[in-house]
This record gives C-alpha cells, sequence and structure tokens, in this order.
C-alpha cells in the first residue's frame, strides 16, 4: 500500500467534506501542518469543526480557515492569539468548546485507545462541568468527559518511512501523537521520507497503523508567533 501524496491537495480532495471533524496537530504555531491547513483552504470544504489545542493567528495556521469562514465550531484549550476568532465568537458566529489543556489531549488520546469516556477532576465546580455527568470516587467528585475521535487528523512530522512511521521533533511531539491516534484517516505531513527499515524502532513516537497517508513538505515556513530578545547590559 503506498501511502505517499504527491501533495497535500492530493491527499485530501477525495476525503475532504463539508460538515467534517478535523483534529489539527501544532501547539499554537509550533509543530502545524502548515501544507495541509493551506489545503483544507484551498479544496473549500466549509461547516468543519475543528480540534486543535490553538487556533492559529489570524493569517496563519487554522486562522486562515477562520478568515474563510470554513470553520463552524472549535474545540480548543487557547485562543488568545487571534482576532478574528474573537470577532467571530464574540458575534455569535463561531461555536467554541473550551476544554482544559490536559483534558483535550487525554480525550484525543482516549478516542485513539478506543475508550469512549473517561473520569476527571479537573474542572469540578466549574463551567466545566456544566451538564455533564459528576460522580464520586473515593470521596473525589470527577466529571466524565467524552473522549474525541476525527473524521481526519492532520499532523505535522520530522521523518516518516514509507510505511508511515512518523517521528517528531522537538515541540512537535506536542499534540501531534494524541491528535494522529484519534484520526479515522490520518494525514501526515513530513520533511523527510526515509526507507523501510531506516528509522530507529524505539525511537519512533506514532507507529504506522496510526497514518494513512504522508504528504511531503521539506521546506515548511515555520512562523512563530511571538519574539522575545534580551539585550545584555
Amino acid at each position: 500500500m503506498n501511502k505517499i501524496f504527491p501533495s497535500a491537495r492530493a491527499a485530501l480532495e477525495d476525503i475532504l467534506k463539508d460538515g467534517q471533524t478535523l483534529a489539527v496537530g501544532g501547539f499554537g504555531l509550533c509543530g502545524i501542518p502548515e501544507a495541509l491547513i493551506a489545503a483544507v483552504k484551498d479544496l473549500g470544504a466549509k461547516n468543519l469543526t475543528a480540534i486543535s489545542n490553538n487556533a492559529g493567528v489570524d493569517d496563519f495556521g487554522l486562522g486562515i480557515l477562520l478568515a474563510t469562514r470554513q470553520v463552524k465550531k472549535m474545540i480548543s484549550s487557547y485562543v488568545g492569539e487571534n482576532k478574528e476568532f474573537e470577532r467571530q465568537y464574540l458575534a455569535g458566529e463561531l461555536e467554541l468548546e473550551f476544554t482544559p489543556q490536559g483534558t483535550l489531549a487525554e480525550k484525543l488520546r482516549a478516542g485513539g485507545a478506543g475508550i469512549p469516556a473517561f473520569f476527571t477532576k479537573t474542572g469540578v465546580g466549574t463551567i466545566v462541568a456544566e451538564g455533564k455527568d459528576v460522580r464520586e470516587f473515593d470521596g473525589q467528585k470527577y466529571i466524565m468527559e467524552r473522549s474525541l475521535v476525527s473524521d481526519i487528523s492532520l499532523v505535522k512530522a520530522w521523518k516518516a518511512d514509507r510505511a508511515g512511521n512518523l517521528v517528531y521533533r522537538l515541540t512537535a511531539q506536542n499534540f501531534n501523537p494524541v491528535v494522529a491516534m484519534a484520526g479515522k484517516i490520518t494525514v501526515a505531513e513530513v520533511e523527510e521520507i526515509v526507507e523501510n527499515g531506516e528509522l530507529v524502532p524505539d525511537q519512533i513516537h506514532t507507529p504506522s497503523i496510526y497514518v494513512h497517508r504522508i504528504v511531503l513538505n521539506p521546506n515548511p515556513e515555520k512562523r512563530i508567533e511571538q519574539r522575545t530578545i534580551t539585550h545584555a547590559a
């Protein structure tokens, strides 16, 4: 089975549809599948639900899908870098399901592991618990969180072999592994593709069983959100 596609567009054009749920890896602008996000924009799918820790910035990452009004709902942890997100949300044009960061990661991991729900203390007694089942274990209250499974997961990795085993580099290993697990179809954007057997087995972060399609993007922009410089006295 050949998992390698010639472009991000080619990897998505026969599977991307209106109304789907997309899970997108990355943290801020770090480790985001920027070519795949751009392909979603170009293909024009609408009414999407996007699961991602962040919502990008106004002109990059998931922010470009908000600008084109292709996203109807965000399931996120932090969205403070995107003014268009704020405008749409306050105007009632965008649905938002705020989720604590660790809970979001576990919802994705659980979805990939076939676990439909789990209990956590995070959010007990806050608005996070509203409308959710609350149970007591050993004298402590816990809320039940449903897991997340996406129609398509988009992830960014450093290397892949032809079978689809992935290795992430540095902080790109943030949400990408759990996003890859949670996808019914997972598409990986990578900087290098090597032959099967070249990756050291115990250094593989995402096994090939979770990865269905691979796209090569050898020179990603890797933009950063904010840069702070300290000058020596």
